[in-house]
């Protein structure tokens, strides 16, 4: 009697990817819309949101000792369609049988008290949208939303994990495979980090921009209210103001020109 936990047969890596590669191809042509996740080198996550993703999973004891299980099922493009939307993530993962396995993982939203906390700091500290979907951001605000329990990444409490393969445990390889896929999705996408996890990212530009160009115009009003002063101190009082223009004679000298209230 076969165990399904018992050693399975070694299937080469180039057979792995050759079996997943026809998989997809079969699968396109009933749905032209699949998307499969496609690891390019040996690294699974580039930029800053989709390592962030994958760090934050494995720093949780619940995962760290089996989301490894993913590592080479995503390299060998065993994730074969991956979709993200709301609070949601499907995918369908070759196993060993013929037919792809169906993974299901739910994300709970983000709480509000968090989302509001988070965009309260972030007010007049990111420059403008391409750089929070780059990962461009201060230290500050880096360290802000990794924190656990308080930051933009989900706790395991927040995941809930299905897959339609045999076995047992909750993390299994399709399971873990999926999750790493999501951080190489985010590489591509990073956008879809704040709809997976239901918040608005228009709110953190919105309010840091406005900061920043209240901050800017107050500044400019300021130094008006200075030349004007200026000025009104020279038609009182007739005397010479340096209003900061600079000639050049023909000799080559350099003189300033001063008003005089006469």
């Amino acid at each position: 009697m076969a165990f399904y936990n018992s050693f399975p047969e070694y299937v080469p890596v180039a057979e792995r990817k050759k079996k997943a590669e026809k998989a997809i191809e079969k699968l396109k042509k009933k749905n032209p819309n699949l998307a499969p996740v496609l690891i390019a080198g040996r690294t699974i996550t580039r930029t800053w949101w989709g390592k962030s993703w994958s760090d934050n999973l494995e720093s949780y004891s619940d995962y760290s000792n089996r989301i490894d299980r993913g590592r080479s099922y995503v390299r060998h493009g065993a994730v074969l369609d991956l979709q993200i939307t709301q609070g949601k993530i499907t995918a369908l993962v070759q196993g060993s049988t013929t037919k792809p396995y169906t993974v299901e993982i739910t994300i709970a939203p983000l709480s509000k008290e968090t989302w509001e906390a988070v965009v309260k700091e972030c007010v007049g500290k990111i420059d403008s949208l391409q750089e929070l979907i780059a990962g461009k951001l201060p230290k500050a605000l880096s360290e802000l939303f990794t924190l656990k329990g308080k930051g933009l990444f989900p706790a395991p409490k927040e995941i809930s994990l299905s897959c339609s393969c045999p076995d047992s445990a909750k993390m299994c390889k399709h399971v873990a495979a999926t999750l790493y896929g999501v951080g190489a999705r985010f590489d591509e996408q990073s956008t879809l980090f704040f709809e997976l996890r239901s918040i608005k990212m228009e709110d953190l530009i919105t309010l840091s921009i406005t900061q920043k160009s209240k901050s800017l115009l107050e500044k400019s009003q300021g130094r008006g209210r200075r030349i004007m002063a200026d000025v009104d101190i020279s038609d009182v009082f007739g005397i010479d103001v340096d209003l900061g223009e600079v000639k050049e004679n023909n000799d080559g000298e350099v003189k300033k020109k001063s008003r005089r209230k006469t």
